[in-house]
């Protein structure tokens, strides 16, 4: 038997409310809750961008940053990001580093569906081949950093609307992901310190 997958709510002010089943909250009136987007560079400096499973709830086909997600309740964020990693990309990475701690946006699909999250950003870096889930990821692509970024702020590149919002973010942290500075996990909006 297996158990529902949980998420975090919390308040504008980043403190946890209680929890919900992830299959209840993604729906018109989606409650702020907790979450986090991760983009993966190799050494080169490419990102990696995935697809998402056309059968996904929200944004189903989208292209968007290398992995995005739930912690489970009381699981701290940058282990999550890893936990996700290796089940949906395959890979393997000893650390994510946090760099926007406070992100959030809510966006809304054709179809009225919202998507409403306190996301925590971060960036993890690795050599090794991609092995794509089909239960939640389409295709993936690398992208050298400048190029993909250039052409999200262009509009050039039809991407997830939390990325679209992220990538100047994450610009303004300088030219060269690999040496964007961490933020410290004291920065995390209290529900994501676990």
């Amino acid at each position: 038997m297996t158990t529902e997958e949980h998420v975090v709510l919390v308040d504008p002010e980043g403190r946890a409310l209680g929890t919900a089943p992830k299959s209840a909250v993604h729906r018109q009136d989606t409650p702020l809750h907790l979450a986090f987007s991760s983009y993966v560079f190799d050494h080169d400096g490419r990102v990696l961008l995935t697809r998402r499973a056309a059968h996904k709830v929200t944004w189903p086909g989208v292209w968007t940053n290398s992995c995005c997600g739930h912690p489970l309740p009381g699981e701290p964020v940058d282990q999550a990001v890893l936990r996700r990693l290796s089940y949906e990309l395959g890979l393997v990475a000893d650390h994510a580093d946090l760099m926007l701690p406070t992100f959030s946006y809510r966006a809304v699909m054709g179809n009225g569906i919202v998507e409403h999250e306190l996301c925590p950003v971060y960036r993890v870096t690795v050599d090794a081949p991609v092995l794509p889930n089909p239960d939640e990821v389409g295709e993936v692509r690398w992208m050298p950093w400048k190029e993909f970024a250039d052409g999200v702020r262009s509009g050039l590149l039809a991407i997830s609307p939390w990325c679209r919002e992220q990538v100047p973010l994450l610009m303004e942290l300088g030219a060269d992901p690999l040496g964007w500075a961490s933020a410290t996990d004291e920065r995390l909006p209290q529900a994501a310190r676990a």
